[in-house]
């Protein structure tokens, strides 16, 4: 296992030098494998009072080796950034499954398969290091909106469970070997407050800080998140937290998040990374945006100066990776704006003074 830190620096110093390659869908290369009950419980699991199947979470445990050659996959497509296995590993998400005293194990473990083969890659060519992304999740409850439309005061979460909840997962990860967090599919800004919070935190505790991504999730084209918010509002309401990168992913296909894309890439002093899903799913829940037109769409975002980390998000496989790999392996990062020092607030839309 390799032992040296990422720094915030160190990766902001690589990426000044080109675009970085995010991994793919995890989901979607989960569900290739038509996995049964069975499949998910595996044998430690085989009893377990409640069902299984659907916590792709579980299967770092009970399918370690399925997990794993999914990452080596999207890493010898070209993924510089394999992020872990652990979308729904909260103890908040696995209480679905009576399984959050698993969550911290499941997280750790994820951490581990990860690194294990970044690590196998890296040392077929030394000259190109593969990155463990340890990711947060947006968890399945929201802190900012009732889920009772009969009370809208009502939460089924609160801050303080979301920051205990994120802290345990942020040390397991680490302690697997993650190289870098990532707050991921950030629908409610108040969740990723919480997270943000419990990960600045867990840094204060250890001594020493990794690279944090944050990269949320335009709902509809509506251009706002599901709490409400625009991307200016969504940037500006995080932006103190310092991430290496600002980004976006979910939800939309590349044609219709490139305007906020674009949005973000104007304003953010932070590197920008996207991942956008394959389209829109069909009337099947299937993606139908093949691995060269996304590729040409992604090569038109580099070109115009947009991205720094580029990926997938739903539907998309390997074979999206290595085309999106190609299509940028010759441009130009895009540079961070430098720091203007105006004065933005952030409700649902931002404001901004400047001095």
């Amino acid at each position: 296992m390799s032992t040296a830190r990422l720094s915030p620096a160190a990766f902001r110093a690589q990426l000044q030098h080109r675009i970085f390659i995010l991994d793919g869908a995890m989901g979607t290369m989960i569900q290739q494998q038509q996995l049964d009950e069975a499949g998910y419980r595996g044998q430690e699991f085989a009893d377990w009072p409640t069902d299984l199947k659907g916590n792709n979470d579980l299967l770092v445990l009970s399918q370690p080796e399925l997990i794993a050659d999914i990452h080596r996959q999207y890493l010898l497509a070209g993924a510089d950034i394999i992020e872990t296995n652990t979308f729904n590993a909260t103890t908040i998400a696995m209480a679905d499954y009576q399984m959050e005293h698993l969550s911290a194990r499941i997280n750790q473990q994820a951490a581990v398969l990860a690194r294990q083969v970044c690590d196998e890659v890296t040392a077929l060519n030394p000259a190109k290091p593969r990155y463990v992304a340890g990711v947060l999740g947006p968890t399945n409850r929201t802190a900012s909106i009732s889920p009772d439309v009969n009370d809208p005061g009502f939460r089924n979460v609160s801050f303080d469970e979301l920051v205990a909840a994120y802290t345990e997962s942020t040390h397991a990860l680490i302690a697997g070997g993650a190289d870098i967090i990532m707050l991921e599919t950030i629908f409610d800004t108040l969740n990723a407050k919480a997270a943000a919070f419990a990960v600045l935190q867990v840094f204060e505790e250890l001594g020493f800080a990794l690279p944090v991504m944050i990269s949320g999730t335009i709902t509809d084209a509506s251009g706002r998140t599901l709490s409400g918010q625009t991307t200016e509002a969504f940037y500006h309401s995080l932006a103190h937290v310092e991430p290496v990168s600002f980004g976006l992913n979910c939800a939309l296909g590349p044609d219709l998040l490139r305007p906020y894309v674009e949005t973000l890439s104007g304003i953010s002093e932070a590197y920008v990374s996207v991942h956008p899903n394959a389209g829109l799913p069909n009337e099947f829940g299937e993606y139908d945006l093949g691995a060269e037109e996304m590729a040409a769409e992604i090569a038109d975002w580099a070109r115009q100066g947009f991205l720094n980390i580029v990926g997938g998000c739903c539907g998309t496989t390997p074979e999206h990776i290595k085309a999106m790999s190609e299509a940028v392996k010759d441009a130009l990062p895009r540079q961070p704006r430098a720091a203007d020092h105006s004065f933005h607030l952030a409700g649902l839309e931002a404001f901004s003074v400047e001095w």
